[in-house]
């Protein structure tokens, strides 16, 4: 399997800042978690020094709030080349000029919203095509929030109540844009509940890596499997490779799943996860060390 050369950064979200207008509420659409380094860490990693940078703001039905703050957020940040897609068709997807743009920037922001939205609008498309192709064989960053995150992965979380999981069928799941294998992502994972979601969905797809992203906390992902954690929250890890029984299988729709020997991790800012050797390792420099000692090894 090749090994990308592109980076995922995804985004556990903002609780209580919502990608949907309340009619009996004045709130806004607000993005914090900038302020706490996650979009300065994305800019980071983006190799231009003046990057373009394209946000895909299909997941919101407030699409143009949503990149009213995303523009005013990478402004405070010094970028000035941000551009939006508000794509919410179909149709728009098939836009040679949005074709164009994909081919051209230098790094990609999906907000939150409906994550449905964003595989509806681009599974078999030309640009989730060009994204897959950057990312795999470029130095090319795609970030995504909340929707825009879970969407990353080949088996997608649709949708179910944190309150009714680990009760089969209470999970809902569907394809997602295919940028991770083995992989599953929730969002607002914290504060909403969302262990068992997690879980239902990670038995019910054996040898399978969850990830569970608090709010204003997200991962860096590098080679397609080195996860690090940036931001101020946590991070959980569902590992099913080694759960040695489950009746998911077995029990009827709305009955209790059970478990056994599922492997959790939480991780804060600065550990990292390797999901090919399914090993935590405290930061950076715990893991150069491992590896020094490894290569040492070798060579006796």
């Amino acid at each position: 399997m090749d090994i990308p050369k592109g980076k995922l950064i995804a985004v556990g979200g903002n609780e209580d800042k919502g990608s949907y207008p309340n009619p009996k509420s004045k709130r806004k659409y607000y993005l914090d978690f900038f302020e706490l380094g996650i979009l300065k860490r994305f800019l980071k990693e983006v190799p231009a020094k003046n990057p373009h940078i394209e946000v895909v703001t299909t997941a919101s039905m407030i699409p143009e709030e949503v990149g009213e703050r995303y523009t005013s957020a990478f402004g405070i940040l010094g970028v000035e080349n941000v551009q939006l897609m508000h794509i919410r068709t179909e149709e728009d997807a098939l836009n040679p000029a949005y074709i164009k743009r994909i081919k051209e920037c230098d790094g990609i922001m999906f907000s939150g919203g409906d994550q449905s939205r964003i595989t509806r609008m681009f599974l078999e498309t030309e640009i989730l095509e060009i994204l897959k192709r950057r990312y795999l064989h470029e130095d090319f960053v795609i970030a995504g929030t909340s929707a825009g995150a879970m969407a990353m992965s080949a088996e997608m979380i649709k949708g179910g109540s944190a309150t009714e999981s680990l009760l089969r069928g209470a999970v809902k799941m569907g394809r997602g844009l295919g940028l991770l294998d083995n992989v599953i992502i929730d969002t607002h994972f914290v504060i909403r509940g969302r262990f068992g979601r997690l879980m239902e969905a990670v038995v019910t797809h054996p040898k399978t890596i969850g990830i569970g992203l608090g709010e204003d906390t997200g991962v860096l992902i590098t080679e397609g499997h080195m996860i690090e954690t940036i931001g101020s929250n946590l991070v959980v890890i569902a590992d099913g490779h080694e759960v040695k029984y489950t009746n998911i299988k077995e029990v009827e729709s709305g009955r209790p799943v059970a478990i056994d020997n599922m492997v959790m991790h939480v991780l804060a800012k600065g550990n990292l996860y390797d999901m090919n050797s399914r090993i935590f390792y405290r930061s950076e420099e715990d893991y150069k060390r491992v590896q020094l000692q490894e290569l040492n090894h070798e060579i006796k």
